[in-house]
């Protein structure tokens, strides 16, 4: 049986030999180069291979998803791969395992795919983008994830609102700001999804912002499905759209020119861009709240354990309330 590691500061143990060590395991041998990359909640890491290749491996954090939920979303991103969609799936070992076990960590090995973040400005980017995700959500409504959960308002919303009033992050003389403010911006996200109605789930992305996207002449590759998930197809769109209100118009009719040449569209969900951009400030809030006797996380959000901080997510929020009750963006 494998021990896991499920201390307060889980990677502590995580040292380069460990790393290199479990590489070498299963036929990988390093030259010993060794980066680490841009990565909170897992660790990851390019590695420099002994023929002057590299890999990506990545450690994940213990205890946050099952081994199976881990399996399912490889499986996932491998029928998007075969599917000839630009994903990244996780290369299979021994007897075709995709996630490793060693030192009480569990980790994969990808391919180190290159491209830059995109600056997803003009019509022609946004339409590519459009298209390549309603492929991706077409792949996904085939059938249901059965390991991973559903993005909804309880484990976004109601779960880590109480987790924060619960665990005295927020300074006394805010939280009872908090408690109301959230409340209300809970009540306006129930509303958005009772307009909303009945809208599909489909397996998505599930945190398809443009820092997971790397951007090459042959267009858009999507990386890093750790928080895939079942939910609405709008889930995957809204995080590409910013600016003010018009300017997320015509961004978002962009991208769904594009999207609906492979996949259909329910307007219907377009009521819900604000409501899940509502929870997942919140839900943010108590990631990184839960994340704090981690060294990484004090030393990445500096900020959070400030009253100011506090006192910006309250401004945040009235605002979300507002935008919520002004209605959906339109489509041309």
């Amino acid at each position: 049986m494998v021990t896991m590691n499920t201390n307060l500061t889980p990677f502590s143990a995580l040292t380069p030999d460990i790393i290199l060590n479990a590489l070498d395991s299963i036929g990988l041998h390093s030259d010993g180069r060794l980066l680490a990359l841009n990565s909170y909640e897992n660790r990851v890491y390019q590695v420099g291979m002994a023929d002057a290749s590299f890999i990506v491996t990545k450690f994940y954090r213990p205890e946050r998803w099952t081994t199976a939920a881990i399996l399912e979303e490889h499986a996932f991103v491998q029928e998007l791969f075969e599917s000839e969609i630009p994903v990244v799936p996780a290369m299979p070992f021994g007897d075709n395992q995709t996630l490793i076990h060693a030192d009480g960590f569990r980790f994969s090995v990808f391919p180190r795919q290159g491209g830059r973040v995109p600056e997803l400005e003009g019509r022609e980017k946004l339409e590519w983008m459009g298209r390549f995700i309603a492929r991706i959500h077409a792949i996904g409504a085939l059938k249901p994830f059965k390991e991973r959960p559903t993005l909804d308002i309880a484990n976004f919303g109601d779960e880590p609102r109480a987790y924060l009033l619960a665990n005295n992050f927020i300074p006394a003389d805010l939280i009872e700001a908090y408690r109301s403010v959230t409340e209300h911006a809970l009540d306006g996200v129930r509303r958005c999804f009772e307009r909303a109605g009945k809208v599909k789930t489909l397996r998505l992305h599930g945190d398809c912002y443009p820092g997971n996207i790397l951007w090459t002449d042959d267009g858009p590759h999507f990386v890093d499905f750790d928080d895939s998930r079942m939910g609405p197809a709008i889930q995957d769109l809204w995080m590409l759209l910013s600016g003010d209100r018009a300017e997320m118009t015509v961004q978002l009719n962009h991208l769904l020119t594009g999207y609906r040449t492979f996949y259909d569209f329910d307007t219907r969900e377009l009521h819900l861009i604000e409501a899940l951009r509502t929870l997942r400030l919140i839900h943010y809030s108590a990631w990184i709240a839960r994340r704090w006797d981690d060294p990484a996380f004090p030393m990445a959000f500096p900020w959070f354990d400030t009253p100011r901080y506090w006192q910006d997510r309250i401004i945040e929020l009235r605002e979300q309330i507002a935008l919520m009750n002004e209605g959906p963006l339109e489509l041309a």
